[in-house]
């Protein structure tokens, strides 16, 4: 193999893996933010609408999700994936199962970090006459905004280490490439670009979101 041919696939494995890491990333917001929120406001130990046994439910509900083993879901999603994007292998389809095994973290984020707001100002919004959607909107998730941001950055970062995984059943992306044309094709040249290439991503990552999270804390 070239040096062309190699960063010609290099470049479209890191674009695929770019795709898949960053629309999942989305789409698991989507599903866990409500569900994060949930998890905050109805915890009978401090949450601002208490519901014991719903947040039990709640809980047990993200619980089993997170222990399930990714490349396990993956696997019993491919119906799924066949069904919303008409294929279970190749990059697209593999946003599916990688959205909602982010789900569940992204909520635990979500929660951890709501009930690290300083709980005078949701009592000072409280007294002025705030109601909870509107504490929910303007108080909670603003004072958490540097908080969310880190753990959106761990997503992230977690998400490129499932997005490899994926590679391994026809996900594509970087680790289909270090696994079809490195491990297989005896190429340990590929394989080394790729871990290095999923590095720097790594890196590149955690460097932005905890210059965001500093620049928002900052301007507290």
């Amino acid at each position: 193999m070239d040096l062309n041919s190699l960063c010609t696939l290099v470049w479209t494995a890191t674009l695929q893996t770019l795709a898949m890491v960053f629309a999942s990333t989305f789409f698991s917001l989507v599903l866990g933010l409500p569900l994060g929120v949930l998890l905050c406001v109805t915890d009978p130990a401090g949450g601002i609408l208490p519901r014991p046994v719903f947040n039990q439910i709640l809980t047990r509900i993200v619980n089993a999700l997170r222990s399930f083993p990714f490349l396990i879901l993956m696997i019993l999603l491919f119906p799924l994936s066949r069904i919303l994007i008409g294929t279970s292998i190749g990059t697209a389809a593999t946003i599916v199962p990688l959205s909602i095994a982010a789900a569940p973290f992204v909520a635990r984020i979500i929660e951890t970090a709501l009930k690290e707001v300083d709980p005078g100002v949701i009592q000072a919004a409280r007294a002025m006459g705030s109601t909870d959607f509107q504490i929910i909107v303007k108080v909670l998730l603003p004072e958490a905004m540097p908080s969310l941001v880190s753990g959106i950055t761990l997503t992230i970062i977690n998400l490129i280490g499932y997005s490899a995984m994926a590679g391994a059943i026809g996900g594509g992306g970087l680790g289909d490439l270090a696994i079809r044309y490195g491990y297989q094709r005896f190429r340990p040249e590929v394989m080394a670009v790729s871990v290095v290439v999923i590095l720097v991503l790594v890196e590149l990552i955690q460097l932005a979101g905890s210059k965001i999270s500093a620049a928002l804390l900052a301007r507290r």
